[in-house]
């Protein structure tokens, strides 16, 4: 099978970054046309800087990245640094870039790409919250039926909320978006929380990306040291949750992953559960399913396939 033709939308982000360097490592798999950049972990001056560096890191200049959506649809843009840092990238030492972001606004990239390859060949791959990809189904909403999929991080349902009581980060931070992506019709498929909190970067794992003794090894164990603080204080776990490669690895490897094809609605209206991922994972509603909601993983064919992969940079 040739390559995906992919483009990635992106917030990062330690786990963002993990994700990219998985995708840039897998040329076989994923051909990224490229990488947008939006508003979420940290604010869009950072989340851009952050794509170009870890293009360098993963020594792939050429990479295209493009500067996207400054703030969500409707609301204020609320961060993450408490989780991610100042930076977005805190852990490792990492050189500011030295590479341009295309000229080219990301929502007119995506919208472009669409427009200029084949029906059904496009995959749109979100790591952050969902506003580069609804302001571009709203500006061009013809081209939204040429998707062929879109796999993104976001939400939760059985492990509830990490920045709410109900609700995960991405989706909280730009409901009104992901309702536009969930009502689109285009095929999803979801990496939530449930599955995500299953990915844990244990001292083992850990360990075996610093063993590689590269660049990119030795600063993915570096992102991890820093982050997984966070994450082991809230949570108890014996490490931290790697969210968001999960979607590049579902590209890599679906078989790794089990999941259902049910109804998933955003909560745009309560205060109280704003941004929730209300999924019918028991199928007690009639509303026609429009997402593969992911509940499990191989975890250690996961680590193995990601080891491997980072290893080629």
């Amino acid at each position: 099978m040739s390559p995906r033709k992919t483009i990635i939308d992106t917030d990062p982000g330690q786990d963002d970054a993990v994700a990219i360097l998985q995708a840039l490592a897998s040329p076989e798999e994923i051909d990224v046309l490229g990488i947008t950049a939006v508003a979420g972990n940290v604010p869009l001056a950072l989340t851009q800087k952050n794509a170009l560096i870890i293009c360098e890191l993963a020594g792939k200049p050429d990479t295209k990245v493009f500067s996207g959506c400054a703030a969500p649809l409707q609301r204020k843009l609320v961060t993450a640094e408490h989780v991610h840092g100042k930076t977005g990238l805190d852990g490792p030492t990492l050189p500011d870039p030295t590479m341009a972001l295309q000229d080219q606004d990301a929502v007119d990239f995506i919208i472009d790409t669409l427009r200029s390859e084949d029906a059904g060949t496009v995959t749109l791959c979100a790591l952050g919250p969902l506003t580069n990809l609804a302001a571009a189904f709203n500006k061009a909403p013809e081209l939204v039926e040429k998707v062929q999929e879109i796999i993104l991080m976001g939400g939760a349902y059985f492990e509830v909320g990490n920045i709410t009581p109900a609700a995960e980060f991405n989706i909280y931070v730009d409901p009104e978006a992901a309702d536009i992506v969930f009502k689109s019709g285009v095929p999803i498929v979801v990496m939530p929380l449930d599955v995500t909190h299953k990915a844990l970067v244990t001292a083992t794992r850990n360990d075996a990306f610093r063993a590689l003794g590269t660049p990119v090894g030795i600063a993915v164990a570096e992102m991890t040291d820093f982050f997984e603080r966070f994450d082991k204080e809230k949570y108890g776990s014996a490490g931290a949750p790697l969210h968001d490669p999960c979607v590049t690895a579902y590209l890599i490897d679906p078989d790794l992953f089990k999941g259902r094809h049910v109804n998933v609605e955003i909560e745009t209206q309560s205060e109280l559960t704003l941004g929730m991922t209300v999924a019918d994972w028991w199928g007690v509603t009639d509303r026609k399913p429009n997402a593969t909601f992911i509940g499990d993983l191989d975890a250690d064919g996961f680590f193995s396939l990601l080891t491997e992969r980072l290893a080629r940079l």
